[in-house]
């Protein structure tokens, strides 16, 4: 294949194919080991029986939220835009304080496997399930668009395909990689390939940095001045120490900082990680582990994007297959060369395998568990059964993916992802919130907050310039593009808090499930009964 293409790699292809081939067939191999004979429940397959301690699911949960966009996305943006893209890394960090105050304790304590869990626990469960699972698909389609896209990017220089073609072939092949792990190992294998790659992106990175700093005597001010003098050798116009250079429009950032710090609390694949750990206590500190793993991660993307404005330069990266996001790859490469640039590379490489098989898992049991079984079968599905259902749909959602993936091939990842975002904070948190914490809130006001917040986001992106008419938009050959920001949450989110309390205020159903309003109230403060069934 490589013969057949314009090659344009850093190293020798066959040493980085040979290192992320093995990565591959390790992580495999962990995957069939610690799922041996197991699968046979639907707790199995959607939790992995609850069986893993908080510090495990926090490397779990680290490694599921540390995606392609984390470290290709954000190594590149720091890069070439300085201070505007530690924008990304300071939101992404940001919006777990919401999810360790607000969410992941009463979220544990009230579901069971899904979001849908908690939304529908006092309310109609067909509606609110079918809404929850359509919002679930969606932005796990979002943020399998980001994680394809680097994918393209990384094996770009891996292999030293520029041709679409070849990057189209590759995605292909990261979609089937990612379907197979979750066919073998359920969401017991997924966690623990989580944790591998999470151990090993945080040493990569942390190694990366440690030698980045060390070339100029741990001088930080000496880095960035090293950086900003390159960028201009290169005729760049951008002022790296210069905050709001890219994002001038104030409303523009407002809207991107609130798709950052909301969204986390709202993704379904991160939501669904608390349902792993077998109490609240446990979900309360793996949230802990992930903030500290998170937060050391995001210290290391910064000097990491400085050094590669610095060492590789912000004109050889925009020529680079995949732009910005080669900048972290290309860095490790004039740090050790061949073997240390695979490395890195391989590791990037099983984030992306990890995250989407995560997304894959997620999508499945919102699919499975919400529609197929509570609303086409009334909750009465056999879970031999539910759990096909799942499996069959995984192989769907890879399909898809490969696809939106071709078709978001060349975008910057770290803003694929915060799209995603957007969307979940727009159509999840609302109304997770609102269950949680306010007694009124109805079917109605469930159903409308979602469908509301998801239909408004979805919308606001397709015509905006993160689309069609700016030359970084997925079309920019078009221009259909009439709402001025890239990120629509600062619309998106208030009509969806707005639909969910008018829906509620309209259409009240309080009095009907009185008892269950009661039982969740107590049940999520204090985690009473949180063992048991949630279907009624």
């Amino acid at each position: 294949m490589i013969g057949l293409l314009e090659t344009q790699q850093l190293g020798n292809p066959f040493i980085n194919i040979g290192i992320f081939a093995a990565f591959v067939v390790i992580t495999m191999a962990v995957v069939i080991r610690v799922t041996r004979g197991g699968k046979k429940k639907a707790s199995d397959f959607y939790t992995g029986g609850a069986q893993f301690d908080g510090r495990q699911n926090g490397f779990a949960i680290a490694g599921d939220y540390l995606s392609a966009a984390s470290f290709l996305g954000i190594v590149g943006a720091v890069a070439l835009y300085g201070y505007d893209g530690l924008l990304y890394s300071v939101g992404f960090l940001v919006a777990w304080l919401v999810a360790l105050l607000l969410v992941a304790e009463p979220l544990r304590n009230t579901g069971k496997y899904t979001m849908a869990d908690v939304l529908s626990f006092r309310m109609q469960q067909r509606p609110v399930r079918l809404a929850a699972a359509t919002s679930t698909l969606a932005v796990s389609f979002f943020y399998l668009l980001a994680q394809m896209a680097g994918a393209g990017a990384l094996v770009s220089l891996l292999l030293g395909i520029s041709s679409p073609l070849g990057q189209n072939i590759v995605i292909a092949i990261v979609g089937l990689l990612m379907v197979g792990y979750v066919l073998i190992g359920g969401m017991k294998g997924t966690t623990w390939v989580q944790m591998i790659k999470a151990v090993l992106l945080i040493l990569g990175a942390g190694l990366m940095t440690v030698w980045v700093l060390a070339m100029v005597g741990f001088n930080l001010s000496e880095l960035l001045g090293n950086a900003i003098d390159k960028s201009a050798a290169d005729g760049s116009t951008t002022n790296l120490l210069a905050p709001m250079e890219r994002y001038k429009d104030p409303i523009a950032l407002i809207s991107m900082g609130m798709a950052l710090v909301l969204g986390a609390s709202g993704l379904p694949h991160v939501l669904m990680r608390f349902y792993t750990v077998p109490t609240a206590k446990e979900a309360r500190r793996s949230v802990t582990w992930a903030i500290g793993l998170i937060g050391a991660f995001y210290l290391f993307t910064m000097v990491l994007g400085y050094g590669a404005a610095w060492l590789v330069g912000p004109a050889a990266i925009g020529e680079m297959p995949g732009g910005a996001n080669a900048a972290a790859p290309a860095l490790a490469y004039e740090l050790g060369g061949t073997i240390l640039m695979a490395v890195i590379a391989g590791v990037a490489f099983a984030t992306i395998l990890a995250v989407v098989a995560g997304l894959t898992i997620t999508a499945s049991a919102s699919f499975a568990h919400d529609i197929y079984n509570s609303v086409l079968k009334d909750g009465k599905a056999d879970p031999a059964k539910e759990v096909k259902v799942a499996r069959w749909t995984s192989v769907t959602i890879g399909l898809v993916a490969i696809v939106g993936g071709i078709a978001a091939n060349g975008q910057n990842v770290a803003f694929l992802v915060a799209l995603a975002f957007a969307v979940a904070a727009s159509a999840n948190l609302p109304s997770i919130l609102y269950s949680l914490y306010w007694k009124r809130f109805s079917t109605a006001g469930a159903v409308w907050s979602i469908f509301g917040g998801l239909i408004t986001a979805v919308v606001l992106i397709i015509f905006s310039p993160a689309v069609s008419g700016a030359k970084g938009s997925m079309f920019p050959t078009v221009d259909f593009a009439w709402f001025p920001v890239d990120s629509p949450a600062i619309v998106s989110v208030p009509v969806g808090f707005f639909l969910g309390w008018l829906g509620s205020v309209v259409r009240p159903d309080g009095d009907r499930f009185a008892d269950q309003g009661a039982e969740m109230e107590v049940r999520s403060m204090t985690g009473a009964g949180a063992e048991g069934a949630i279907d009624h």
